[in-house]
């Protein structure tokens, strides 16, 4: 599959209605296979009161879920084709600045959206994700321009096959300013502990420290 995986704009989840939505930073959240846009907007919340926050659904079905790509396209072209209805979605949207946040497979998205343009993200954050393996499309321009991220995964993660850490381990810190977090007994799921930390990552993009009780 080499084209444009589409999203489905019916089925975004929003932090804010659209009329108070312009030029205000955007944080786009991508969720796991086999989960929908509901999983992670819940993580709202938490998240920093500034940007617009929109969840997607992936554009593929997976059981009762949602998919970005099947877990058997190994070499991206899947990937590449979700990551390229995304960009296409962006190009709509009237946001000051975008910031990407996924989990698992989503935070594999996140890593491939900037491996496709890098130049129009502040930053992406990686949980339980991994780097899609084959090439993309701007990777020379991540070496270049080493955008954020921030990459954070459980000690007791199963789910994500030890080759694929691997090469996000060698990968990564090649490509990007990568903020690195291990959590001990964690399994494929997100902690306390990260969210602070993620917080701590995301505060420097916005203007003002956020109330994580705020929201």
């Amino acid at each position: 599959m080499t084209g444009m995986q589409l999203i489905d704009d019916s089925a975004i989840m929003w932090s804010a209605p659209e009329h108070e939505r312009a030029e205000r930073p955007l944080l786009v959240l991508m969720h796991g296979y086999g989960s929908h846009e509901g999983d992670l907007f819940g993580l709202s919340q938490y998240l920093p009161l500034q940007p617009v926050i929109a969840s997607l659904r992936g554009p593929l079905r997976s059981g009762l879920g949602y998919a970005w790509y099947d877990i058997t396209d190994d070499r991206g072209p899947q990937a590449d084709a979700a990551a390229r209805g995304i960009l296409h979605w962006l190009d709509r949207q009237p946001a000051a600045s975008v910031g990407l946040l996924g989990f698992s497979q989503g935070g594999s998205m996140a890593i491939q959206l900037l491996r496709h343009a890098p130049e129009r993200f502040d930053f992406a954050v990686s949980l339980a994700g991994f780097v899609v393996p084959g090439p993309a499309p701007a990777d020379d321009r991540m070496l270049d321009q080493k955008p954020p991220v921030f990459w954070g995964r459980g000690t007791l993660d199963q789910v994500i096959a030890p080759a694929l850490i691997e090469h996000t381990h060698d990968w990564l810190p090649r490509h990007a300013a990568v903020t690195d977090r291990i959590y001990e007994g964690l399994g494929h799921a997100v902690s306390e502990a990260e969210l602070s930390d993620v917080l701590g990552f995301l505060r420097p993009f916005y203007a003002a420290p956020s109330d994580p009780t705020a929201r």
